[in-house]
């Protein structure tokens, strides 16, 4: 079921912290094999503690739940969660720190953490309101229901459900389609996005005018312009 351990999630950050600096990258799907896409964190994965003292768990959220969350939003390309199967704790916090996601008709999302008598880590109550509002937050959250993929897309937290023998191939066609896009422009538009709720008009107008300064040094830019007068279709490099 694809519980992450600790090699596993420093393997996945050091991705995507590659796909960033990359500029021959220009998409990434992050998905699963066999009957789930991630049930949670496996804490047996971690540096093993001779004696728990007070903050321990509070650095190992920083440095491990909200690192990894934290990997997904900030990479510098579109990232595209294409959920298999189930996506619980963690694994639906992964799902949800995408730019997009596409779940298969078989996927479903749990918000585990309240079974076990637990907290939500790994942004959980951050990304859920964001993305839902907080009365469907607390619900999920406070109940720990499993959601069906086709509740999910109607709550907001799936763009599209496919068959699951689709969900490759529809998933390929995203990225590869993202892939010939104005890749700095996507990077810049993503950090508009996910900064605008928790900043001020004035700080997101001000920010939109800085991301739109920087990104008309591109030559995507340029080529975007160019296309636009001279009447044909933009072919863009991602730089």
């Amino acid at each position: 079921m694809n519980a992450v351990t600790w090699e596993q999630r420093e393997r996945i950050i050091a991705l995507l912290a590659e796909a960033s600096a990359d500029p021959d990258v220009r998409a990434v799907v992050v998905t699963a094999t066999g009957r789930g896409f991630c049930a949670g964190a496996d804490l047996r994965g971690g540096p093993a503690v001779a004696e728990q003292v007070a903050g321990d768990v509070a650095r190992m959220i920083r440095l491990g739940a909200q690192r990894f969350i934290g990997a997904v939003l900030d990479c510098e390309k579109p990232v595209i969660a294409a959920v298999n199967g189930t996506a619980a704790g963690i694994g639906a916090h992964l799902a949800f720190a995408c730019d997009l996601v596409l779940a298969a008709d078989s996927a479903r999302f749990i918000e585990v953490f309240v079974r076990r008598g637990l907290v939500p880590d790994g942004g959980g109550a951050y990304l859920l309101p964001r993305l839902i509002g907080p009365q469907r937050a607390k619900e999920l959250m406070f109940f720990g229901d499993a959601v069906a993929a086709a509740e999910a897309r109607e709550l907001g937290l799936v763009n599209r459900v496919v068959p699951a023998e689709d969900l490759e191939k529809t998933a390929r066609e995203w990225a590869e389609r993202l892939a010939r896009g104005p890749t700095r422009a996507l990077a810049l538009t993503k950090q508009l996005v996910n900064a605008s709720l928790d900043v001020d008009r004035a700080t997101a107008f001000a920010a939109e005018a800085v991301a739109q300064e920087l990104n008309m040094t591109t030559r995507d830019a340029r080529e975007g312009v160019a296309s636009f007068v001279e009447r044909r279709e933009a072919g863009f490099e991602g730089r």
